[in-house]
């Protein structure tokens, strides 16, 4: 299961994460978001061990979400080392973003 992730917890577990970290920035009224969500929650358990997947309700941590410029949900970011180093916003199939996390493994 993806973890929640928080304006909280955000620097804990993914800037100082020692994998790669996927962030899903989604909301529960967002159509789209809900188009992912699935595909993130099959990430989260096929790379377990292997990354980190979580993620952020933009409703709820909105200092994380500006933070990073979040401006169109759902906005999927990859960071590596504390920095993004990929992004994809919009809905992408499942293969498209398994091979951005995988490009960062």
């Amino acid at each position: 299961m993806a973890l929640e992730l928080t304006d909280v917890n955000f620097d804990a577990e993914v800037l100082k994460s020692d994998k790669p970290v996927l962030v899903d920035f989604w909301a529960e009224w967002c159509g789209p978001c809900r188009m992912v969500g699935p595909i993130v929650e099959e990430l989260a358990k096929e790379y377990s061990g292997q990354a980190v997947v979580g993620k952020v309700n933009v409703d709820e941590n909105q200092s994380v979400a500006a933070q990073f410029g979040i401006r169109n949900i759902p906005t999927l970011l990859i960071f590596k080392n504390g920095q993004v180093v990929d992004k994809q916003v919009g809905v992408a199939p499942k293969n498209v973003l398994e091979g951005k996390l995988k490009a960062h493994l």
